[in-house]
């Protein structure tokens, strides 16, 4: 079994790193009084299981019943196919209409069904950031129609994503980046119950595999169990590499060719068509630049930028910006002769 589920949190306060989030969430759930929210944040920083955890204290044993989860970027992928395949949405779907008047049909429903034993049920949208514009204009006209009866919950990775229509009728709830100490901890705890007798990994280790995870706690965990299942042979710097790689790659080399235009749309296709946070973005670019040209301004650049994302900053603006800097400081004038 992966220790990322066994060690799933099943209650608010089993979250960690995220104590002002979970101070708000307990409050809306013990008075009953859940606006609609916008949970943004890096991945592996606790936002689906935060909503789970926030379902559970509200309803109780019926939070599976009240509680509507939809998977925007499954939906808009797979398109039809999607709610084909979903008992869930199958006696919902009509065959005869497109995917977007479906998508209408199905939330309006599910926003209109009577709660178990509450006032009104949570309807969950994952991976936010890939409702087209179109259905984010149907969704913000059912959360003014449904609003006595329905809570919205956006959870994404690019907060920029979703138009300011709706964005403006939630309330944000930032999940930062996990702190080291507070990832180190979580795996001592883990390797305290799965590996009590073993000295492997070492503390020097965990320390290693907290940094390498770059405070995605879920990341984290998978590296522990590897390398205790490997017998701790494997550490963070032997799992493989990102298959983003050589498209980072490539941006520098555009870069460096003197064509930012082309550097921005290949760092953009990594935030829309690979799904990367922005701060993932930041951290590819800083993996590569640390091996391939090993300068302190790149350095310096990429970590400004990365304080800026852990601040709820936009993600595209601070992007565009990281690279306009690379290319006039590290780059020079053939660098940013595009700008």
């Amino acid at each position: 079994m992966l220790w990322i589920e066994k060690y799933r949190p099943t209650r608010c306060e089993e979250i960690a790193g995220q104590d002002e989030v979970v101070r708000h969430l307990v409050s809306f759930a013990d008075t009953g009084n859940v606006p609609h929210l916008l949970v943004t944040g890096p991945h592996g920083t606790g936002k689906s299981v935060a909503i789970e955890c926030l379902a559970r204290r509200l309803y109780g044993g019926t939070w599976r019943e009240d509680t509507s989860i939809f998977n925007a970027a499954d939906l808009f992928s797979q398109g039809r196919g999607y709610l084909e395949s979903d008992e869930r949405f199958v006696h919902l779907y009509r065959k005869d209409r497109s995917l977007i008047a479906n998508f209408k049909y199905i939330v309006r429903w599910h926003a209109s069904m009577r709660p178990l034993g509450a006032d009104f049920r949570l309807m969950v949208f994952e991976d936010a950031q890939a409702l087209t514009f179109e259905a984010q204009q149907a969704l913000r006209r059912i959360m003014e129609r449904s609003c006595t009866t329905c809570r919205f919950v956006l959870s994404t990775t690019h907060p920029s994503a979703i138009i300011p229509a709706i964005a403006s009728r939630c309330l944000p709830l930032f999940f930062a980046p996990v702190d080291n100490e507070i990832v180190r901890s979580c795996l001592e705890a883990i390797l305290a119950e799965e590996a009590p007798d073993s000295d492997l990994p070492s503390p020097d280790d965990l320390a290693l595999i907290a940094q390498a995870a770059r405070g995605d706690l879920r990341k984290a965990i998978l590296y522990l169990q590897l390398a205790v299942e490997s017998g701790g042979a494997i550490g963070p710097s032997e799992v493989p590499g990102s298959e983003t790689e050589n498209i980072t790659i490539s941006a520098f080399d555009a870069l460096r060719s003197g064509n930012y235009d082309a550097a921005r749309r290949i760092v953009e296709s990594l935030m829309i068509d690979y799904g990367l946070s922005a701060r993932e973005v930041a951290h590819e670019l800083g993996r590569v630049a640390e091996r391939d040209y090993n300068d302190p301004r790149i350095a310096v650049e990429i970590a400004r930028t990365d304080h800026l994302l852990c601040h709820h900053a936009n993600d595209f603006v601070q992007i565009s910006t990281l690279l306009a800097r690379i290319a006039r400081e590290v780059f020079g004038e053939e660098g940013s002769a595009a700008l």
